[in-house]
Parts: structure tokens; C-alpha cells; sequence
């Protein structure tokens, strides 16, 4: 068994697909519309679906907002450096919720950005 993907509900699917693209650096994989019941689904990842686990972002045609919720936690991404990876989304536009730094109460070196929707993505630097 392995995880196939994440899905996350969007309000703006042009918009998400940006974030996760040009600041996350993600690749759009796979998009469809479903007419028949007025969604579009759209895959993202760093890699193929066959070998990694990736995000799928869902639009529900007309509903242009979500509230993330408190029982969602975040994404987790894997960087080589959390702070570069940072300087890096903060020029390509991306919001900074938690700058780079050690976790709480550990030395793991993390940080959150927050995409279009208000979900919440951890950056944490690769084990050495």
C-alpha cells in the first residue's frame, strides 16, 4: 500500500494551480472538468503518479471559497535548505506564516507557507 495523493478543495482553480506551480514549484500532471457534476480535478506533484504521492486539488464550479477548517493540519514538503527554500516563495509571492526556524521543543529546521485558500504548508529541510 503507499498514499496516492492529498485532496484539497479550492475556490479559484486557475489561482491554486499558479501557487503550486510558480511558487512551489509542483507540476501539473493531470487536469479534467466532470460537466456532469460540475467539478474539476487537477493533480499536482514533483513527480509522476506512479512514484510519488501528490496534491489534488479540487474546484466545485461555483463555490469560491472554503473554510480549511480546524481539524486540517498542513502539507508537508520536503526542501534541501528551509531557508532558502523560504527566500525563494517570498520572491516568487508566496506568504510566509512561519518563518524558517527549529520546531518546537526539537532542532528540525521548518517553516509554513500559506496558499491561496489558507492551507497550510510545512517546509522541512532534508535529513543529513
Amino acid at each position: 500500500m503507499r498514499i496516492l495523493h492529498t485532496m484539497l478543495r479550492v475556490g479559484n482553480l486557475d489561482r491554486s494551480i499558479e501557487f503550486y506551480t510558480n511558487v512551489l514549484g509542483m507540476e501539473l500532471l493531470r487536469q479534467k472538468d466532470y460537466p456532469d457534476g460540475k467539478f474539476t480535478l487537477a493533480f499536482l506533484g514533483y513527480g509522476p503518479e506512479s512514484e510519488n504521492a501528490v496534491l489534488e486539488l479540487t474546484y466545485n464550479w461555483g463555490t469560491d471559497h472554503y473554510d480549511p477548517g480546524t481539524g486540517f493540519g498542513h502539507i508537508a514538503v520536503e526542501v534541501d535548505d528551509v531557508h532558502e527554500a523560504v527566500d525563494e516563495i517570498k520572491k516568487r509571492g508566496g506568504k510566509i506564516i512561519r518563518d524558517a526556524g527549529p520546531m518546537n521543543a526539537g532542532t528540525t529546521i521548518i517553516a509554513f507557507v500559506e496558499d491561496p485558500d489558507g492551507y497550510a504548508i510545512e517546509l522541512i529541510g532534508k535529513k543529513r
